[in-house]
């Protein structure tokens, strides 16, 4: 008898013995299974030698048909647990990843994103399509992420592959709601309530009899998305996730404020891009997919000339799927991540404690990517999939990485942003093209205009560093006598004029004087920044041609921050149009005229205007 056939065998003969009630899994992994100290789970002994795990694989079928083929879909799923589970009946929680890039990502390069020099409003010329690609898996393994940190612990850990992608079947729709369901379905079916499959296509059932029924969910980027899909679907057995730099809007990730706007680092990438880059699944659907997701869904409504809201963006944003979401979180996320920004983690951290959900808040200092701590992760995984009373649900709510300071010894705050930061606003007085003042209050007279030019050949740090130029606006501050302490999303209020109809709007709070060798983390130099289409100013659904040399009134936040910015650097407002690394590249030339009177930003200041009053007063000003 095959080895294959024998593990089909053992695996039926268990199967005989659940007890399944009501569709939920009932049995509980036996207490003295786990070895719990400090209120986390310990290595087991006898679970701690992978050449002893049993690793399959198999298919979950779905509730959906994305690829219109007649046939719900089913999706790839791997498993990885310990060799008790067959010999002694452990039943155990799982911890569950899945991802879009399980099977490969396409080779092509960065001559099939989109071009970025040209007009604003403008057609776009188009992109070419790479060439396809077919998924590079060796079953039964789709991922080898997390299994040693956590099958030695007592936990069986699942991978799957995100529809149209791997051996999943189905269409990658990214953000679509079978990007939710797929997951959904693979709970569903470890708490023995959706069929697993040997086989893509045939009925051999595989059933989850090593499970408890308690799943927590974690991943990192996209693969951070997906924990929250599968949340807001509400689905029984999800116990816990820890997101980490989730996109958790695909609006707010190619766009902002009614601007084309890029992820930091991938100039021209949109959304039909990142289908392309993941669309690995079954070829025999490829065309059907690339037909109907890509062309006839996707780039009809991504709008590259606009860059307006719609209903399309809206169906891609999980903050408007949250009524779903019943199950505690962790987030995690970096406030100097300019590829999945923070606004990312921040705006759904928010909406889930407006909810009433256990919502704690991890944020280093960073840039992409970044788990909180291991200990804190297994904190959390151990009083939500091992119901172990150690705390996490009581304390404080945000815990930040400080500068310069270990991405494990984060600093607790009571929550985020800081429960004492008030709004302090700040004006700009005339000089922008070298060094304007920022001020905590208005002049009695007047401070009129001053006006910029655009040219995309400078990048923003050029021009922080500039002492004169035309190509941007920059109003400081006095020298700091004493630290303060940002927390939370700094608002721009302005009113400009264009001499185009149509123009990029890029705002910069920094910390000068700019020192060289920072730019990595950009935690002294740059202190947050934001973006903005003045055609939507008051409506991001429907973008107004501006009408050269008549102005128009606009705020929006930038994104949030958490810094401590210390004594001796001014903080400086430096507004600018293009963002040569994260916005359109139209010709330059384009003159914005900004009223000085009528602009301002106001700053989360912990401690409140008298806070900032003292700063400013350490110096004897």
């Amino acid at each position: 008898m095959n080895s294959r056939k024998a593990t089909q065998i053992l695996r039926g003969l268990a199967a005989g013995l659940l007890i399944i009630w009501a569709g939920t899994c009932l049995l509980a992994a036996p207490p003295e299974i786990h070895v719990i100290e400090d209120g986390q789970a310990q290595i087991i002994p006898e679970a701690e030698d992978p050449s002893q795990w049993i690793r399959h694989d198999l298919f979950v079928e779905t509730e959906f048909d994305s690829d219109g083929d007649g046939q719900l879909d089913r999706m790839h799923v791997s498993v990885t647990r310990p060799r008790q589970t067959d010999t002694a009946g452990w039943r155990l929680p799982v911890i569950y990843v899945t991802s879009p890039y399980f099977g490969g990502t396409n080779p092509g390069g960065r001559e099939y994103f989109w071009p970025v020099r040209h007009e604003l409003g403008a057609t776009p010329p188009q992109r070419q399509v790479p060439e396809p690609f077919d998924a590079a898996i060796e079953r039964p393994v789709i991922s080898n992420s997390h299994i040693h940190d956590w099958v030695p612990r007592g936990f069986v850990v699942v991978h799957s592959s995100s529809p149209g992608t791997g051996l999943s079947q189905g269409c990658p729709t990214v953000g679509g709601d079978n990007e939710s369901l797929a997951p959904k379905a693979v709970i569903d079916w470890l708490c023995g309530r959706a069929k697993g499959y040997t086989e893509i296509d045939n009925d051999e059932e595989v059933v989850a009899y090593w499970s408890n029924g308690r799943v927590g969910m974690t991943g990192t980027s996209y693969n951070g998305t997906l924990p929250l899909a599968a949340a807001t679907t509400g689905v029984q057995g999800l116990e816990v996730i820890i997101p980490i730099a989730p996109n958790t809007s695909y609006y707010h990730y190619y766009r902002s404020n009614g601007l084309v706007r890029h992820p930091g680092g991938w100039m021209g990438e949109d959304i039909d891009v990142l289908y392309d880059f993941i669309h690995s699944g079954n070829p025999e659907r490829r065309d059907w997919c690339d037909c109907h997701i890509r062309d006839q869904l996707m780039r009809k409504h991504q709008d590259r000339e606009t860059g307006d809201y719609n209903d399309f963006w809206m169906s891609r944003d999980y903050w408007h799927d949250l009524d779903g979401m019943r199950c505690p979180m962790l987030m995690a996320h970096a406030f100097n991540d300019w590829n999945v920004v923070p606004e990312h983690s921040i705006r759904i951290y928010r909406a889930a404690r407006e909810k009433g959900l256990m919502a704690h808040l991890y944020m280093h200092q960073d840039g992409h990517g970044g788990p909180p701590p291991f200990t804190m992760m297994n904190r959390w995984f151990s009083r939500y999939l091992l119901e172990v009373d150690n705390g996490v649900e009581r304390g404080p709510r945000a815990w930040i990485v400080r500068e310069h300071a270990k991405r494990d010894e984060p600093t607790a705050y009571e929550d985020y942003p800081h429960p004492d930061a008030r709004m302090v606003p700040l004006y700009p007085s005339r000089g922008g093209v070298q060094r304007g003042c920022l001020v905590a209050s208005r002049g009695a007279s007047s401070e009129g205009c001053e006006q910029l030019t655009d040219n995309f050949s400078f990048d923003g740090a050029t021009l922080a560093k500039a002492e004169w130029t035309d190509h941007r606006l920059l109003y400081v501050t006095k020298p700091l006598g004493h630290q303060v302490h940002i927390s939370g999303f700094p608002k721009v209020h302005i009113r400009l004029a264009a001499d185009k109809p149509a123009a990029n709007l890029s705002v910069w709070l920094v910390a000068l004087p700019w020192e060289e060798g920072r730019e990595v983390h950009l935690v002294d130099n740059l202190i947050t920044r934001g973006w903005a289409d003045p055609q939507n100013a008051g409506n991001l659904r429907h973008s107004t041609p501006l009408v050269p040399g008549e102005f128009r009134e606009w705020e929006f936040e930038l994104q949030p921050d958490d810094q401590i910015i210390p004594p001796g650097q001014q903080i400086g407002l430096m507004i600018m149009s293009t963002d040569r690394d994260f916005t359109l590249h139209p010709n330059p030339g384009t003159r914005i005229m900004v009223d000085l009177d009528r602009t301002w930003i106001e700053l989360p200041v912990v401690g409140g205007i008298e806070a900032w009053r003292h700063a400013i007063e350490e110096e004897g000003n």
